[in-house]
């Protein structure tokens, strides 16, 4: 049993790889000064301690503070190895990158994961705290791509910096247009960043001179997709966790 886990600015996900398969998801926020977030990270890793043998466990984090704590909790937890990709564990991607070491490993990972798993040239779109998109050519090597603010980033933002506008939920809308502030803000969000996602799909083949297979994943993948005209997207929740076990098996 493999313990991958992904660390990012807003969420630790936590993946159960066994037998090179994806078997377990967990996710907790990534809140250090929580104590009720910092409680349920040592039930859970108490729990998963008890219930299962881990052999070793595996790291990709774009959070070094993170890293730092929760390897003294892994450690106090579980007795198995622990390796981090990047200082211990290579992505054998070429990276294009103009400084190779900018690169988030999360990104080279999902990068790596795609184009073993879908082929390429290919783009991976990742909707977390910040949506990235990452083109890999036809020879599968890395070429970099482009970094905006993600949904729950632009919608705090916009309560925050506004004077009349409201925090909204974020669920879809029924219509492009809204008859309300909250069906307003909700459409931009929604048809707006749909719209973002297929013209820098389309922007990003014309550059590569490809048509692209297009990967998604992160927190709202699954109803983004629903607002993308592009056809066989593929959206894949536990892409990064797939890419951590194929990195395990080299």
């Amino acid at each position: 049993m493999i313990l991958a886990i992904d660390i990012g600015n807003s969420t630790i996900g936590f993946g159960f790889i066994e037998n090179s398969q994806v078997t377990r998801v967990f996710k907790v926020e990534n809140q250090p000064k929580s104590e009720l977030v910092r409680v349920k990270l040592e039930n859970f890793l108490g729990h998963a301690a008890a219930q299962h043998t881990v052999t070793r466990i595996i790291i990709c984090s774009v959070v070094p503070d993170a890293t730092r704590r929760l390897k003294k909790l892994l450690q106090k937890h579980f007795d198995a190895p622990i390796q981090i990709v990047g200082p211990h564990i290579k992505v054998p991607i070429r990276n294009k990158y103009r400084s190779p070491r900018q690169v988030g490993k999360d990104r080279l990972v999902c990068a790596f994961a795609a184009r073993e798993l879908y082929g390429a040239p290919s783009v991976v779109i990742d909707l977390g705290t910040a949506i990235t998109f990452d083109g890999i050519s036809l020879k599968g090597d890395y070429l970099g791509g482009a970094i905006i603010p993600g949904i729950r980033l632009s919608t705090e933002a916009l309560f925050e910096k506004t004077a009349l506008l409201p925090m909204v939920r974020i669920e879809e809308p029924d219509k492009v247009i809204g008859r309300s502030t909250q069906e307003s803000i909700q459409s931009g969000i929604f048809h707006g960043y749909g719209a973002l996602c297929d013209g820098m799909v389309d922007r990003l083949g014309e550059e590569m001179g490809h048509r692209l297979k297009v990967v998604m994943t992160g927190g709202h993948a699954e109803i983004m997709r629903k607002f993308m005209k592009h056809q066989g997207v593929v959206v894949d929740q536990e892409l990064i966790f797939k890419g951590i076990a194929l990195l395990a098996d080299l």
